[in-house]
């Protein structure tokens, strides 16, 4: 009994040994390169490194007076131009070239938020727009009908449509007996579709999609070969 504890007490302690031994050469071969006489591992890339990678490089014939950024990024809580206001700006310039008359980007691309106060008084009339149910939007104004001042309201879907933000109604409330609106809603419809062209921005953005928020429309544009200083 005694001899086979000792066998066992030997067996175990080998055991022991043979992981310890894996385990110390696994970490030497995590941790060492091939003895080749170089650094077989490729170096951290530097920033001028990175600009040379691919879809990334500088233009060949860059100008003294010019400089290159691969991106450059602008968030600003309030863009304020004339006859346009947007909020939340987050705009990205790839491929950008900077020179004393100009700066040119390859690529850029916008989200904006457009306050639903922009839109309604660009429609006049003292239109106000909303957010409704299932991500639609809501325009309340009055129109003249037959001589006769009419408090209408429509509901309905947002879309980007020619770079354009576009609200096309569903549905059409003027109050009444359902004959009375249908008939109604057919005269005022277009009076309440509203197109709206987001300004402010560079020449050269093209508003591709846009979503309803609580607080605006959010735009989001892209474009190419943008000037973005005249």
């Amino acid at each position: 009994m005694k001899s086979r504890r000792v066998k066992d007490l030997m067996f175990g302690a080998a055991g022991m040994l043979l992981v310890l031994v894996v385990a110390v050469g696994i970490f030497w071969w995590v941790v060492t390169d091939p003895a080749d006489g170089d650094d077989a591992r490729s170096p951290s890339p530097r920033p001028a490194d990175a600009a040379g990678a691919p879809g990334a490089e500088p233009p060949s014939d860059l100008g003294t007076d010019e400089a290159w950024f691969e991106e450059l990024r602008l968030d600003a809580a309030t863009l304020v131009t004339e006859g346009s206001l947007l909020h939340d700006v987050e705009a990205v310039g790839q491929d950008v070239v900077t020179s004393p008359d100009t700066v040119v980007a390859g690529r850029v691309s916008v989200e904006a938020t457009v306050p639903f106060a922009v839109v309604a008084d660009e429609v006049g009339g003292g239109t106000s727009v909303g957010a409704a149910a299932d991500g639609q939007a809501t325009v309340v104004r009055t129109v003249e009908v037959l001589g006769r001042d009419l408090r209408v309201t429509a509901t309905g879907t947002v879309e980007a449509q020619d770079g354009r933000l576009v609200l096309e109604p569903s549905s059409i409330d003027i109050g009444g007996p359902d004959f009375f609106s249908d008939a109604t809603a057919t005269l005022v419809r277009q009076l309440v579709t509203i197109e709206h062209d987001i300004e402010g921005l560079p020449d050269g953005l093209v508003l591709q999609d846009v979503v309803v928020q609580d607080d605006g429309f959010r735009a989001y544009l892209r474009g190419e070969s943008v000037r973005l200083v005249p």
